[in-house]
């Protein structure tokens, strides 16, 4: 029987009440409107914005920072998909985006809601099981996002406007794990040993294809970065593959899960942990769990011959 070990937790920063903030008349995604959160950054509470350069600085051992309290405005019945009009203020995106550009720079991947920088994240009917965003009656296993991607995003923001105590979203920091790892497993690990599959809502209807070989661990031994996805990533080689079950098995153990509630903005390093999210059941009655979700990029410069304005264009699959 396995036995959860102890996992650091997230840096939890609890804000005071934000000063109104110029929320500008333009579309959410409009260089415009990102242009105004940058700016609006200089008006947040001093420890919350102290708190968000620290860590885009020098990182945290658990690989997150929750920001607790802070603004959503006013909020209609949840949507029934990501897509789906809903009839709100632009208070959550707006804050969601001030935080984002003092990490870097906010941006969209096209096949994910179809490049929107700010994505509404609830349960849907026609995933609820099904290892996406979406779902709701499966465990969502332990991954980087887009582990796939040449421009996968550093951070990954993730806003709760609405809460469910049965949903928790769970992490594992590549810190924490590396003690309990044995050295032959990680060096296993540090060889471009793994090649992963894309995830199926970047095919559009196309037939996947695997990734080069890559490392799952790099850079500096003592502090690594992480790249791991317990669902598409497969070794070149049995030993290789030994190393993943190890790697996920180590996971499954050694983690910690946070439950969002309204007001609750979780930063992941998506260089540092991998996450998921616990099973819970949908009432698809307006009262669902809620989520606005962004990505950040350090630079946009690495993206721009695959990129349209802020929003990622790489195509995959054959």
């Amino acid at each position: 029987m396995n036995t959860l070990i102890r996992h650091a937790n997230p840096i939890v920063v609890a804000s005071p009440p934000w000063p109104e903030m110029p929320i500008p008349p333009f579309s959410v995604g409009t260089e415009l409107f990102v242009g105004a959160a940058g700016r609006a950054a200089r008006l947040m509470p001093a420890i919350v914005h102290d708190a968000v350069v620290q860590f885009a600085d020098h990182g945290h051992q658990s690989g997150a920072m929750l920001l607790r309290g802070l603004p959503v405005g006013s909020l209609p019945a949840t949507p029934p998909s990501p897509l789906a009009p809903a009839d709100k203020d632009w208070v959550s995106e707006f804050t969601l985006l001030t935080v984002a550009r003092r990490l870097g720079q906010p941006v969209g991947y096209q096949p994910e809601h179809g490049g929107d920088l700010v994505q509404n994240v609830v349960p849907t009917r026609r995933a609820t099981d099904r290892q996406v965003s979406t779902s709701s009656r499966v465990q969502l296993l332990f991954h980087t996002e887009a582990a796939f991607h040449p421009h996968r995003p550093r951070y990954l923001l993730l806003l709760c406007l609405r809460g469910d105590p049965a949903a928790a979203t769970t992490l594992s920091s590549v810190h924490e794990l590396l003690s309990q790892l044995p050295p032959e497993l990680v060096q296993v690990l540090s060889e471009p040993r793994f090649r992963t599959a894309v995830d199926e809502s970047y095919l559009d209807g196309r037939r996947n294809t695997m990734s080069a070989p890559m490392p799952v661990l790099s850079g500096d031994p003592s502090r690594p970065s992480m790249v791991f996805d317990a669902d598409l990533m497969v070794g070149t080689d049995e030993s290789a593959n030994e190393a993943l079950r190890a790697l996920g098995e180590a996971t499954a153990q050694c983690h910690t899960s946070i439950v969002l509630e309204a007001g609750d903005l979780l930063v992941v390093d998506n260089n540092t942990a991998v996450h998921g999210r616990s099973p819970f059941t949908p009432r698809f009655d307006g009262t669902d769990r809620w989520l606005q979700r962004t990505f950040v990029v350090a630079d946009l410069a690495p993206s721009a011959a695959d990129r349209r304005g802020r929003v990622i264009t790489t195509h995959f699959g054959v």
